[in-house]
């Protein structure tokens, strides 16, 4: 899966950290203060939210349309806005802390950078974020740093529209003077490899439990699928 090519794009949640759990305990926290009788599942808060930012992914701002459903879902006081701060607020100290990357992630990372990868991260995560994860998280800053690793990275606010849609991709493409076929993706979503296979990019879908719901359309959508990147590891070692 690596012959010819030259950029290899990864997806931020779920594919490079584990942080789909981390998330959804954040939305638990959220819907809590937001209707504290209400009763829910992880599973039902990440299901719920997947749902709508799908339904919210053409709109200027998607987060905020998911924090207003929640709002009138959940029959809260506040208004959107309010809301989209509230977990923002609440996000801080996982954020900081608690976010990793997944096992052997940054080994293969820098094994990449050292044979000479273009290496790009093309994610819906928001740029203060991102730049939580750049600049204060120290897991992440001590084993492999962004800025040292990534020539590019691609936050939400540098497309109109989020994943499904494959604009983030296309700017890739566009701003990186590459065609598809010398671009390699890594995507965990059902709506990550949506949006990368419709930008006409090889993908390859790396495990993450939380997707469990989709495996079987990810499997079908994906070019390639890997357990972890131990295995991803091996491949690279093994391309010839």
């Amino acid at each position: 899966m690596f012959k010819n090519k030259k950029i290899i794009i990864f997806d931020m949640d779920g594919t490079l950290i584990d942080s789909i759990g981390i998330w959804n305990k954040v939305d638990m926290e959220l819907i809590s203060r937001l209707s504290p009788v209400t009763d829910i599942s992880e599973e039902m808060v990440q299901m719920q939210r997947d749902s709508l930012l799908r339904q919210y992914s053409s709109a200027e701002f998607p987060y905020i349309e998911y924090c207003r459903a929640l709002g009138e879902r959940y029959a809260s006081s506040l208004n959107s806005d309010e809301i989209h701060t509230l977990r923002y607020d609440i996000a801080q100290d996982f954020l900081r802390n608690e976010i990793d990357y997944k096992k052997d992630a940054e080994l293969f990372l820098r094994e990449l950078k050292g044979q000479g990868y273009l290496l790009v991260i093309a994610s819906t995560t928001r740029k203060k974020n991102m730049d939580i994860y750049r600049f204060q998280n120290g897991n992440l800053m001590k084993k492999a740093p962004i800025d040292d690793v990534f020539s590019a990275v691609y936050t939400r606010e540098d497309a109109q529209e989020i994943k499904p849609h494959p604009e983030i991709y296309l700017r890739v493409l566009k701003e990186l003077c590459s065609v598809p076929e010398e671009c390699l993706v890594f995507e965990d979503s059902l709506i990550g490899i949506e949006a990368s296979k419709a930008a006409g990019l090889e993908t390859v879908a790396i495990y993450d439990r939380y997707s469990d719901p989709d495996r079987e359309q990810i499997n079908r959508l994906a070019d390639h699928q890997i357990r972890d990147y131990a295995e991803a590891l091996m491949l690279l070692h093994n391309r010839e």
